[in-house]
């Protein structure tokens, strides 16, 4: 495949999958490993790097895309904010489209009421440019967009902005590892750490796990030595964090991005699709900032709710099937009329699969 070797060095990327394959056969059984970032499974896709892989060395997609893993009655309550008179709702592009039980999704309303933006900082100025409303931030993503949002809650207090809220579904990749770690039915044998997490977390951050893992970035060569990493600890019977990232990621992290989660937020057990409740997950606003929490503003008691008849999307986010195993992938769902978050998200297992390994 061209792909590979026209966006790596073609040398290095030689060198590295053929260690990859004498490891592997030294390893003598098959292995798989879980990619949790959704940026390392658009990478994996887009790169062949799967098809270069010797037979038997698996590839997973795991619950790393934050759109993905927002579960359907966050979606419901939603669209019952946007319903209000009174409310105009702020949210990232992707979640705009991801459908709850029944098949709806913000998508219905008018650009005036549901608006899009690119950070959180636009809700605020949406806020303040609209003091009449109140104005409602959908906080989803991980240790990545976390701090930003949290340094924008502490914008709001410091500028007494009393109509902007924020909707926290935020929530943390440790536990969620920690949870496919300990399902026996998913058999990881590793896992590829995700490089945009890591730069906030560092590597010290994974140090509660018991497992394998390898932080690596999103250029082919970086993956490659990742999963190199991961077969050697495999052939060793060790386990261990690896740190392929050096060049961005620290031990430590990003310690000025981590203070601003811990004043603004505290943990609390949350719900992900696919994984369920998982305790101590999510993040919720602390008693300082809760007047500024939209589950208190609006009395938010968000019911679970299953996904759409006949969708996988939460089998597929905690590694116990790939894309194509759904009966509705390429069907029924595709990135024009999805059914699943999965293919909503630009992040998504099922949206990489369709656009770089559809069969």
């Amino acid at each position: 495949m061209k792909y590979l070797d026209e966006y790596a060095d073609s040398e290095t990327s030689g060198r590295l999958l053929k260690n990859i394959e004498a490891v592997f056969r030294k390893i003598g059984r098959p292995v798989t490993l879980m990619e949790v970032c959704g940026t390392h499974t658009m990478s994996i896709g887009r790169y062949g790097i799967r098809s270069r892989m010797p037979e038997g060395l698996g590839l997973l997609s795991g619950p790393g895309c934050p759109v993905c893993v927002t579960p359907a009655e966050y979606i419901t309550s939603a669209v019952r904010l946007a319903e209000m008179d009174d409310t105009i709702i702020t949210t990232f592009g992707d979640m705009l489209r991801v459908p709850n039980a029944s098949g709806r999704s913000l998508l219905q309303f008018p650009s005036h009421k549901v608006m899009t933006v690119y950070t959180p900082l636009e809700a605020l100025k949406t806020a303040r440019a609209n003091s009449h409303r109140k104005v409602v931030f959908l906080g989803t993503g991980f240790e990545t967009t976390s701090p930003l949002v949290a340094e924008t809650v502490r914008m709001a207090a410091g500028g007494n902005v009393k109509n902007f809220f924020c909707y926290s579904a935020h929530k943390l990749i440790p536990p969620a590892i920690r949870a496919v770690a300990g399902n026996p039915a998913a058999k990881i044998d590793g896992f590829i750490l995700p490089g945009h997490v890591s730069v906030v977390i560092g590597t010290k951050g994974y140090g509660g796990l018991d497992i394998r893992g390898a932080v690596t970035g999103f250029e082919p060569l970086d993956i490659l030595s990742g999963i190199l990493d991961l077969l050697e600890m495999i052939r060793e019977g060790r386990k261990d964090i690896t740190n392929c990232y050096g060049r961005v990621v620290t031990a430590e992290g990003n310690v000025i991005m981590q203070n601003a989660m811990e004043d603004v937020f505290e943990t609390a057990d949350s719900r992900w699709r696919g994984l369920g409740e998982l305790p101590e997950s999510g993040l919720r606003l602390k008693g300082a900032y809760s007047r500024f929490d939209a589950e208190k503003e609006f009395g938010i008691d968000a019911e679970s709710e299953e996904d759409i008849p006949g969708c996988r999307c939460a089998e597929v986010l905690s590694g116990l099937c790939i894309p194509p195993e759904c009966p509705l992938f390429a069907g029924t769902c595709d990135p024009s009329n999805p059914a699943g978050a999965c293919m909503v998200s630009s992040e998504g297992a099922c949206r990489a699969y369709y656009k770089y390994e559809r069969k």
